[in-house]
């Protein structure tokens, strides 16, 4: 992990010198944010996590982000924090939307300095308002960074085939010689369908259920944004098992009735429901670095907003 993270911190040339950051303390590949933050030189970062069912205690997380950030040599940049009040956001310069701290309310945006900048840590057309109070930030002047993960530097996107796949291992669907149908309505669907290709199976590419069209197929993969699309109830789960009977249905992002998808015949995939609007599987199914690459590049779009950077349209960073 720390070999991958000096690779991106220098790919991106990240510098957050001088700069004060809080984000969260967290189990496995997702301890790694602290440690980038001061890796690239931040004078001081503030971690904070609770107690999870999925991901362990606080206590936990903090072992983990600490033992990480000793490894790298840094660990006495970085504090504990045990609760979420004011005074811990008071010389904030770069506050992650990471899980332990949303939802990110307008009593923390309004704790923030001049200046802070809020790094999303994942593309603005995926933004959920549940996160983050935008209105607030608006109210208050302070910038919301959405990185590019499409740019060559951060390059997540490439992931999501490899990630489709391991959903679909998950429900002993071998891509090779399969027909998958993807239903997908955002930029995720090159990057799902190149890596199905690759991968060797048939793939048939729809935005939608009025194009799912009538073939045969071994598998659908679901990737609707839940933020365009209402979940797919009962009447919906009925017209696509018309379509695919008996067929394994790996609910890749797109909120569904798991109930009724049952009910239809099809094969469920992750097996726990995911939280509304959340995707079926995440980035460290495939290990560290597709999270590193995320996380350093949500860093870099946020110094670059702090710094008061010019956007181009193939930056890193977006504002929301």
């Amino acid at each position: 992990m720390l070999a991958s993270i000096l690779r991106r911190v220098e790919a991106l040339e990240l510098d957050l010198n001088g700069l004060s950051v809080v984000t969260e303390a967290a189990t496995g590949a997702y301890a790694c944010t602290a440690t980038i933050a001061a890796v690239a030189g931040a004078r001081r970062v503030s971690i904070f996590a609770r107690d999870t069912r999925r991901h362990g205690s606080a206590s936990d997380a903090f072992d983990a982000t600490l033992s990480l950030a000793r490894h790298a040599g840094v660990a006495d940049r970085i504090t504990m924090l045990h609760r979420l009040e004011p005074k811990a956001f008071a010389e904030c310069d770069i506050l992650t939307n990471s899980g332990h701290l949303r939802p990110i309310s307008d009593a923390v945006v309004a704790a923030l300095p001049p200046g802070a900048v809020v790094a999303l840590m994942f593309e603005a057309w995926e933004f959920r308002s549940d996160d983050l109070d935008l209105a607030a930030c608006r109210r208050h002047g302070v910038p919301v960074a959405a990185v590019n993960e499409r740019h060559p530097h951060v390059a997540v996107f490439p992931f999501l085939g490899p990630l489709a796949l391991k959903l679909l291992e998950d429900a002993d669907v071998a891509a090779r010689g399969s027909r998958i149908l993807v239903i997908c309505d955002n930029p995720f669907a090159p990057f799902i369908c190149s890596g199905l290709n690759a991968a060797g199976a048939r793939v048939t590419l729809t935005p939608d259920l009025a194009g799912a069209g009538s073939g045969p197929c071994d598998a659908v993969v679901l990737a609707l944004d839940p933020g365009r699309n209402a979940p797919l109830r009962e009447a919906e789960l009925r017209k696509l098992a018309a379509l695919a009977p008996n067929v394994p249905l790996a609910q890749f992002w797109g909120d569904i009735d798991r109930a009724a998808a049952a009910a239809a015949g099809f094969i469920l995939v992750p097996r726990t429901d995911p939280r509304p609007g959340h995707m079926g599987i995440l980035l460290n199914a495939l290990g560290p670095e597709p999270i590193i690459r995320l996380q350093t590049g949500g860093l870099k779009a946020a110094e670059l907003v702090h710094r008061g950077a010019t956007f181009s349209p193939d930056g890193v960073a977006e504002l929301l």
